[in-house]
């Protein structure tokens, strides 16, 4: 089997790690990885507890839910506490003196209309004149047939005979005092309970003296008839109220987070049926919390993808920064829940110490503060859930709020600098704000917290400022070695001139040195003009031209008190030398393991420009046109701004020093024509600068040119101490 080369492995390798599906591969690690680190969170424990048995632990419910039985009860006292409802009816008064009216009527009509005479068996009508009790029988009986039931019952048949004897003035007297007593009763408020006494009260207002004792008795007792309950049970109105009374009942609820039972106390049968109805003795699995922690997971997921994905930073392509993001966001989670776990000990505040903010350092060191910021707020998220540990699936708000605080301000702080010892300093910065937050949390609880379980909790939360800082510190050069990452740190360490390739060029090549300088300066100040790394274009720009140490000679920066050594060989190989320069510094980069931002800067800051004093005089020489392509430099051409821009400042300090008497003017004005011919030479079109970045860029160099170029002051000569010797 043939074997590959290093080289051939070293390409299958970058494929590999190019590829699109390892992304995926590493976000689908994460979602298993959050998921199992969360599940423990989110599904409820059930508990083998007994009816009388005393309670080991403090219990709360899981979740909030209605306890529908104690609803029940509730709405049936609610109920119950309604009585009946009574109504008086108004109409009863007129209903009972029309009764009255109709029977005196009925007397009145029998009196007048029953016939003297009767019928013969032959059909013949012939006056029999009846004796009186005949004449009585027949009217008592008419009126027996004409009373309905009810009130021939309760009318005995000596009342009625007394009505039917008695005279046409007797019988009206007696008519208008039945009714009248009957109607001013019958308004008063009369219930079953008051029947006896209103009827004894009607039986004092018929108490007259014009009518004989067998009519009185007679009144009486028909005014006693006529009295009735008018002050009665409404059934409808009395359901009506009981309904709205239990609807009006709020439904019993168990909210996640109560305590349904205190260590040392006994199960009742109330305290387990709530037990029971929150689901801590159901064996049964719900799929729920599951799915729940599922969607969540899914969601925090592709926030992530879709955010590093637009964001511009090196985790949008790059896959092993990704990589490095997966391990350090993993990393901070997993000590999230380790930190969760150690609440176990039962330590006031042990939970404040989580180093949180070790992930938000990180990412800002390595990445980007975007993306530590975004981070920050998942990390809240899942820490919300993590420190649930009294009540599954629920949210502790708590240290969601430390979490999101602690982090955004290791970001922040971290992001305002570029130097290393910083990092200690953000660990004292988020001290103090973890210090703050913690405070703030315990001042709103309405419970008074006892000061010495204040100064625990503050004390946590300042040690995980401090270790979050100590980790950082310890973790940042294994992270920096392992994926290659141009950090800050890493910039500020290659910035410092003994380095051994900066005291190279220094020893080597002194005026390259000097101009190198230079150009970092200009290119810096360009790039964050325009809102790029300005410390990575002052580092690239130190090494840019490293492969002059080479043959350092025969560039003019470093030719001192010497001729030029391209005046004694041909065009050709003095574009030879020349053009070897970006390449030859490329490699030694690479020798010494620099990073590749570092080395795409010296092999790219010359893209394909001409050497056009060198083209023009191999013209000179030659009896026939020469290509340009034969004094090109052979690229590639800038892939990034920020080695456009130290190409542009590159050309532009070797240009502005063949100024005779340089003023702002005439700075501008060079500056300007060298950014236009390259653009003109589609120098940038591998770069993406814009327009109107390249018009910063110019002002930006002509600002940083205008000070170096001040105007100086003139001093006298000492004449007469020149020379003088005593």
């Amino acid at each position: 089997m043939k074997r590959q080369s290093p080289i051939d492995q070293q390409k299958w390798w970058r494929r590999l790690r190019n590829h699109p599906y390892i992304r995926a591969i590493l976000f689908v690690l994460i979602g298993i990885s959050l998921y199992l680190m969360m599940l423990g969170n989110v599904i409820p424990d059930t508990l083998d507890v007994r009816l009388s048995q005393i309670a080991d632990q403090d219990i709360r419910s899981p979740i909030t839910i209605e306890h529908k039985t104690a609803t029940e009860i509730r709405r049936a006292e609610a109920r119950d506490a309604i009585g009946p409802v009574y109504e008086q009816k108004k109409e009863y008064a007129q209903n009972q003196v029309r009764k009255v009216h109709d029977i005196f009527d009925l007397i009145i009509q029998v009196n007048e209309e029953v016939p003297q005479i009767e019928e013969t068996t032959e059909g013949e009508r012939e006056e029999v004149v009846l004796t009186e009790e005949e004449i009585l029988e027949q009217r008592l009986a008419y009126v027996d047939e004409v009373l309905s039931p009810g009130t021939s019952n309760d009318l005995s048949e000596e009342t009625i005979i007394t009505f039917i004897e008695a005279s046409d003035s007797q019988l009206q007297i007696a008519r208008e005092t039945a009714t009248n007593a009957v109607f001013e009763i019958m308004n008063q408020t009369i219930s079953i309970r008051d029947l006896a006494e209103s009827k004894r009260e009607v039986s004092n207002q018929i108490a007259i003296s014009t009518v004989s004792n067998e009519l009185l008795k007679a009144m009486i007792e028909i005014a006693q008839f006529a009295i009735i309950p008018n002050y009665i049970y409404d059934a409808n109105a009395t359901q009506q109220l009981r309904q709205e009374a239990a609807e009006n009942v709020e439904p019993v609820l168990i909210r996640e987070g109560e305590l349904l039972v205190r260590e040392g106390e006994m199960i009742t049968h109330e305290i387990y049926e709530q037990l029971r109805v929150v689901g801590l003795l159901d064996d049964r699995i719900n799929v729920f919390p599951y799915i729940g922690l599922a969607l969540l997971v899914l969601l925090i997921v592709l926030m992530l993808s879709y955010y590093l994905k637009e964001a511009e930073t090196t985790v949008q392509k790059n896959n092993s920064h990704l990589l490095m993001f997966t391990i350090i966001f993993l990393l901070t989670v997993a000590l999230i829940k380790i930190t969760s776990l150690l609440q176990i000990i039962e330590i006031q505040g042990l939970g404040f110490i989580v180093p949180v903010s070790i992930g938000a350092m990180l990412i800002t060191l390595l990445i980007h503060t975007r993306v530590a910021i975004f981070a920050s707020m998942m990390f809240a998220v899942i820490g919300s859930v993590i420190f649930n540990n009294d009540t599954a699936g629920t949210f502790n708000f708590t240290y969601g709020f430390y979490i999101l605080f602690s982090s955004f301000a290791g970001a922040y702080f971290l992001d305002r600098s570029n130097r290393v010892s910083r990092i200690l300093s953000a660990g004292l910065f988020v001290a103090g704000i973890n210090i703050v937050v913690v405070t703030a949390l315990l001042f709103l609880k309405t419970v008074q917290t006892e000061w010495l379980e204040v100064g625990m909790h503050l004390g946590f939360a300042f040690l995980s400022g401090f270790i979050a800082a100590v980790l950082t510190i310890g973790l940042l050069p294994f992270l920096e070695a392992g994926f290659g990452i141009l950090s800050t740190t890493r910039l500020i360490e290659l910035s410092n001139p003994n380095h051994p390739l900066l005291r190279k060029i220094l020893v080597e090549a002194p005026g390259t040195y000097h101009h190198s300088v230079v150009v970092g300066n200009l290119s810096e100040a360009a790039c964050e003009s325009i809102g790029v790394n300005g410390l990575l274009a002052r580092v690239g720009s130190y090494y840019h031209d490293l492969g002059k140490t080479k043959r350092p000679h025969f560039f003019i920066e470093n030719q001192m008190k010497m001729g030029n050594p391209h005046d004694k060989i041909s065009p050709q190989l003095s574009r030879t030398i020349i053009i070897a320069h970006p390449y030859d510094g490329a490699d030694l980069l690479r020798e010494h393991k620099m990073p590749k931002e570092i080395i795409d800067i010296a092999e790219q800051h010359h893209g394909t420009t001409l050497l056009k004093y060198f083209y023009h005089k191999a013209n000179q020489d030659s009896d026939h046109p020469i290509p340009e392509s034969q004094f090109r430099y052979p690229g590639p051409k800038a892939k990034t701004k920020v080695s456009a821009i130290v190409g542009i400042a590159d050309s532009v300090e070797a240009a502005v020093r063949t100024i005779q008497k340089p003023t702002p003017d005439k700075i501008e004005t060079l500056v300007r024509k060298i950014i236009q011919d390259k653009l003109e030479d589609g120098q940038f079109d591998e770069s993406d600068l814009t327009l109107k970045e390249l018009d910063q860029v110019a002002i930006s160099i002509c600002e940083t040119l205008k000070g170096t170029f001040h105007e100086r002051i003139e001093y006298p000569e000492d004449v007469k101490g020149k020379g003088e010797k005593e």
